[in-house]
């Protein structure tokens, strides 16, 4: 009786958080938190010519109960933010955010007092996406780098 008459089944090792990690890369519930021109250019993202689904990002959730990407997109006043980080404390965890624009990363052109200049001022921001309004190709790079911070997470960190 050698090894092979005693397996059965042919069988895959791996680790837990590999499993996890490749599941959640590939089925991110983006929740978009638009509030100008950066909203209009999210509409070509979802658009069939460039196709955010291909990375696993289809169903856009409008309840942050159900998401666990947040797409932030345009400016952001200081009126909203509260409910900016109301949005972001109510997601389950893992969460993680893109800063969509200058705007929403920066201020933009709006140095005054009703804007906020840059959501990390409020939130944690993953990966920022420049452009006043960026172009589509580079949210979706953003969607590939934060699929690449989910393939180096542990599911203890979570927490």
């Amino acid at each position: 009786m050698g090894l092979e008459s005693s397996v059965s089944q042919p069988f895959l090792a791996t680790r837990l958080d590999e499993v996890i990690n490749w599941g959640r890369k590939f089925s991110m519930w983006p929740m978009p938190f638009g509030t100008a021109c950066c909203a209009i250019e999210f509409m070509g993202v979802v658009s069939g010519r460039f196709d955010i689904s291909r990375f696993g990002a289809e169903l856009v959730r409008f309840s942050p109960r159900q998401a666990d990407l947040l797409l932030v997109m345009g400016t952001i006043t200081q009126k909203q933010a509260p409910v900016l980080k109301q949005i972001y404390d109510q997601m389950p965890n893992p969460k993680w955010v893109v800063s969509m624009g200058a705007c929403a990363s920066s201020g933009g052109f709006y140095d005054n007092y009703s804007v906020v200049q840059g959501i990390d001022e409020i939130i944690p921001v993953d990966v920022y996406v420049a452009g006043c309004p960026p172009r589509p190709e580079n949210v979706l790079g953003a969607v590939v780098k934060i699929m690449e911070k989910i393939s180096a997470e542990k599911a203890a960190d979570w927490r």
